[in-house]
């Protein structure tokens, strides 16, 4: 439930943890209520990529940089059509944005889509406690909607955990539609939106890709109808452990043969494909500063995550799957967690991260060229 009010810096506003915990602070964006699961994100910049991702459904997301909104909103930088976040958490909301392309504030836009936040609160003692006890359940409550704490946190702890949560069919297209090559066509690919950023299939466009995106309950004969070089599952919201249809429909892929290329929540639906099991982590990866090691080069890139479940396989061996061996490709050097898979025997890849880099380095934008090789050796 929102409201919309004007200075709504000036009303109250309070955020509460599903263990008790209570920050203060002020109304920033729209004045009323919202839950979801309490997330950070360790970016200093692309908040308006960040808010817009739909990966992000059903989670209030803190930004640990201190300051946010300096550059405003602008009409370009959206990843799909509205913010998905549930709510946002800031410290130091900028008062005037400046930037050459802002359209308007970040207040203004986060009020004018419905999206309750909460400023001026310390985010570093939030970030704090959400690494130490875990992501957990929350909500942001402004205005009229502040009630006594007991009846707040009652509220917050009948909301649904993320675990077990099936959220990619109600971020995903409906309806299939078509990005064009840039330039002289040399593939075709159909991409399974399971919650996909505008930036990827522009990425593999830029290399001459035609691109069809289905919907994420498209079937193997929806797939083969666009007669594709190469088969792409993107990233999306929600626990990998729900997402029986896409993994019978790469399943499928794989038992063709087609060269195959998934990020994110593709990367999980892989692992899940090749027999993996898949876990929540602790507080997830989020941000665009994230280590990971291509253990086939060596080579160490600086990535952008947004995710909370990984992918549970051995990172000392090569495993025996059903479709020939596979092996941990992606390694995240703060902690660990499996950010790639490969297999060996066939033309499938896929990493944790997002390689589209909006926002985020372009270290990884190498991977679309290696999916392009796939398609070449394919057709080769």
């Amino acid at each position: 439930m929102t409201t919309s009010t004007r200075g709504a810096a000036k009303v109250p506003a309070v955020l509460v943890l599903e263990d008790g915990r209570i920050f203060r602070g002020r109304a920033y964006g729209a004045v009323g209520e919202t839950f979801g699961e309490a997330v950070f994100s360790t970016g200093m910049t692309g908040y308006q990529e960040t808010l817009t991702d739909p990966s992000y459904d059903r989670q209030i997301v803190v930004a640990t940089a201190p300051q946010i909104g300096n550059t405003g909103w602008n009409d370009e930088d959206d990843e799909s059509s509205r913010i998905w976040v549930s709510g946002y958490v800031v410290r130091d909301p900028a008062r005037v944005p400046s930037n050459w392309r802002a359209k308007r504030s970040l207040d203004d836009e986060l009020e004018r889509q419905g999206v309750v936040g909460i400023s001026g609160i310390d985010t570093r003692a939030l970030t704090r406690h959400l690494r130490e006890r875990g992501s957990m359940r929350a909500g942001v409550f402004s205005g009229a909607a502040i009630a006594a704490e007991a009846e707040l946190l009652a509220r917050v702890q009948a909301q649904p955990h993320m675990k077990g949560a099936s959220l990619y069919e109600e971020v995903a297209t409906k309806e299939a539609y078509v990005v064009p090559a840039v330039g002289a066509k040399k593939f075709t690919v159909a991409a399974i939106d399971l919650g996909i950023k505008g930036m990827t299939p522009h990425r593999m466009a830029e290399r001459g890709i035609e691109v069809h995106v289905l919907p994420a309950t498209a079937t193997p004969d929806d797939v083969y109808a666009v007669e594709p070089d190469g088969v792409f599952f993107s990233n999306g919201p929600g626990d990998p452990a729900t997402a029986d249809g896409p993994v019978a429909l790469m399943t499928a892929v794989l038992e063709r043969r087609t060269p195959l290329f998934g990020i994110c929540f593709g990367n999980q639906i892989l692992g899940r494909a090749l027999g993996f099991g898949t876990y929540k982590l602790k507080y997830g990866h989020r941000g665009i500063n994230q280590p990971v090691q291509d253990r086939t080069t060596g080579k160490v890139e600086v990535t952008a995550h947004n995710h909370g479940f990984a992918v549970d396989a051995p990172l000392d061996r090569v495993s025996e799957t059903r479709f020939g061996r596979a092996e941990v490709s992606h390694v995240c050097l703060n902690d660990d967690v499996v950010e790639g898979l490969q297999l060996l025997d066939q033309p499938a890849f896929s990493v944790q991260y997002h390689p589209e880099a909006a926002a985020g380095p372009h270290d990884a934008a190498y991977l679309f060229d290696r999916f392009v090789s796939l398609m070449e050796g394919q057709r080769a």
